[in-house]
């Protein structure tokens, strides 16, 4: 009787590795120096970034915390910390001394003082007046024109303090009391005060004629000085008498 023969067992058969998966390796970059500072750009661009980014409002606090800590805070010489407040100690007194000698600024022509010219309250400088009587008589309007010629005399000599116009003084008195101070110009007060009074209260048409008497009157008056100071105020009742 034969007996099987007894296989061997066989070897292992020797099998390459299953590939599982492929690792990723970094390679090292080196950008050029314009790519690399794009880059920079762009990462510095994200938003948390931007967030972290100072404000205006930080940059002027900060700024203003500097000078007032370089008013105080002494450096290496201890006369230095002290040099700033010096100086805005002499320009605060410089300031001070200009509103003594100079008074407040006059911000606005209109915030003059009304000064009653023979019937209305007058805010306009003489000068103005003057334009007004010009512009009048370019446009060939005599009346007019005579008539703010004759108040920029008025405001002139007021603004003067020769003469103190007040509420109710007539243009006649307003020439008596002128002439008292410019005797030479006697004459030529009346003539120019009776043609105020024509064209404003008689409705009479000026003429040329008219208005370049009162302009050359009134150009005389800015050139010359007074002889004599007359009445304080115009118009009270004792110079009506």
């Amino acid at each position: 009787m034969m007996l099987p023969t007894p296989t061997m067992p066989s070897a292992p058969v020797a099998h390459p590795p299953a590939v599982l998966g492929m690792a990723t390796i970094d390679v090292p970059v080196d950008p050029e120096a314009p790519e690399a500072r794009q880059w920079l750009i762009d990462e510095l661009a994200k938003p948390p970034y931007q967030a972290a980014k100072p404000s205006l409002f930080d940059h002027a606090s900060k700024a203003v915390w500097d000078w007032l800590n370089s008013l105080f805070v002494p450096t290496g010489d201890a006369f230095d910390g002290w040099l700033p407040i010096l100086v805005v100690g002499v320009v605060v007194v410089l300031i001070a001394v200009a509103f003594l000698v100079f008074g407040l600024p006059r911000l606005n022509r209109r915030s003059r003082t009304a000064i009653p010219l023979f019937g209305i309250d007058e805010r306009r400088s003489a000068g103005d007046i003057r334009q007004a009587a010009r512009a009048a008589a370019a446009s060939g309007d005599w009346s007019l024109a005579i008539e703010e010629q004759f108040r920029a005399i008025a405001s002139d000599l007021s603004s003067r303090t020769i003469l103190n116009v007040t509420p109710g003084t007539t243009a006649n008195e307003f020439a008596r009391a002128a002439a008292y101070s410019f005797p030479a110009e006697r004459e030529g007060l009346r003539t120019a005060a009776a043609a105020f009074d024509e064209v404003r209260y008689l409705d009479r048409a000026g003429t040329e004629d008219g208005f370049r008497h009162v302009l050359a009157l009134d150009e005389r008056l800015r050139t010359t000085r007074p002889g004599n100071l007359g009445p304080s105020h115009v118009g009270t009742p004792g110079d009506r008498a």
